[in-house]
């Protein structure tokens, strides 16, 4: 479906290795400003316990997960917005992502270099903010000026959306990341297509290097409470070693750290959160399969992700919760249980249902 999770952050606080280890790829992870130029691409196995489970009863030929685009973006820098460190090509590959994790150096170490001398959260964090919010008030500016024309000729809408953006400006005066909530659905939509930096979902990793370096994630903590932010505390150094090591390693040294299973699986599912994206299934002897939606998707929709041909001659879905999918023991224990549900056009598809649909073209 084409969903983007872009990573972002200032040089060297540890995106490509983000990256790297989300992926399993290998791209330069070098000690210097702007190893990174071009935006590398990653596709990921998004992780759905459910999936196996699905499959230890259905027992398919083949097991597919869904999957969700990560792009390891280049560092943005103090004046990103006046075109600094080449600001304008990377903002504009930002602008092209659907939600953001933003990567926050907290971690002391002089072998790496930090592009402003020292390392401190907060003010990292306001540096990559404040660039965000500049590139948007250029963009509002301009906007404005063609509202301005069409406000002379009459136009009542260009005058609500004018009233829009003077009121996203005074949110963005005091450096804040604006707020959507004072808006209604109509507005947000209008705000929504002017596809700006500043406004789009957030996820905070804290990038650390041992337990002492936990205490600076307090410095961003109240910055991420005020914004409604989440913050993900990542040691991404051992992360990309985990990543690293085959299935029975990785079990060891998750053991090993007290760990149930990598953070780079919260994180990979809270971009996936931050998409606000669902997850139903397809099951049946030759493959299990995780299928992507949106939340709040009709079930003529979600089937159109499977084919479009399934959307134009939907019929009607069979659905069963996954919940009694389990607990019945599959596909025919639903049934006879009384447990599979036949939902026509207007079903809102639920995280996790199990769905055959039937359709005709």
């Amino acid at each position: 479906m084409g969903f983007k999770c872009g990573i972002l952050g200032l040089p060297n606080v540890g995106k490509s290795t983000l990256f790297n280890a989300i992926t399993k790829s290998a791209i330069p992870a070098e000690n210097f400003p702007f190893c990174t130029i071009e935006p590398n691409v990653g596709i990921v196995n998004v992780p759905d316990r459910r999936l196996i489970a699905i499959n230890e009863i259905a027992n398919s030929e083949k097991v597919i997960p869904t999957t969700m685009s990560f792009v390891d973006i280049a560092g943005l820098v103090k004046g990103a917005s006046k075109g600094e460190g080449l600001g304008n090509a990377f903002l504009s590959n930002i602008r092209e992502m659907n939600a953001l994790l933003h990567v926050v150096r907290c971690f002391e170490d002089d072998k790496v270099v930090h592009v402003e001398g020292a390392v401190d959260p907060l003010s990292d964090l306001e540096t990559i903010n404040l660039e965000l919010i500049f590139a948007d008030i250029e963009v509002l500016d301009k906007r404005l000026l063609k509202l301005e024309k069409l406000i002379r000729s009459g136009d009542a809408q260009a005058k609500l959306d004018q009233m829009v953006i003077n009121s996203l400006k005074d949110l963005m005066s005091n450096g804040a990341l604006p707020k959507l909530d004072t808006f209604n659905n109509k507005e947000i939509a209008f705000i929504n297509g002017l596809n700006l930096l500043s406004t789009k979902p957030m996820l905070l990793i804290a990038n650390l290097s041992d337990d002492e370096s936990k205490n600076k994630i307090k410095d961003i903590q109240e910055y991420a409470t005020v914004n409604s932010i989440e913050i993900i505390p990542a040691v991404v150094k051992i992360e990309h070693e985990l990543a690293n090591l085959d299935e029975e390693e990785q079990h060891e040294y998750l053991e090993l750290l007290g760990m149930d299973e990598p953070v780079l699986n919260k994180i990979i599912l809270a971009g996936y959160k931050l998409l606000n994206l669902e997850t139903y299934f397809t099951s049946g002897p030759k493959e299990s399969r995780a299928w992507t939606i949106h939340e709040n998707a009709l079930a003529p929709q979600a089937a159109g992700v499977i084919h479009t041909d399934f959307e134009r001659g939907f019929i009607k879905a069979e659905v069963i919760s996954y919940s009694d999918f389990i607990s019945c023991g599959g596909e025919a224990g639903a049934k006879k249980e009384g447990k599979l549900r036949l939902e026509g056009k207007d079903y809102i598809v639920r995280d996790g249902d199990i769905i055959h649909f039937k359709f005709n073209v």
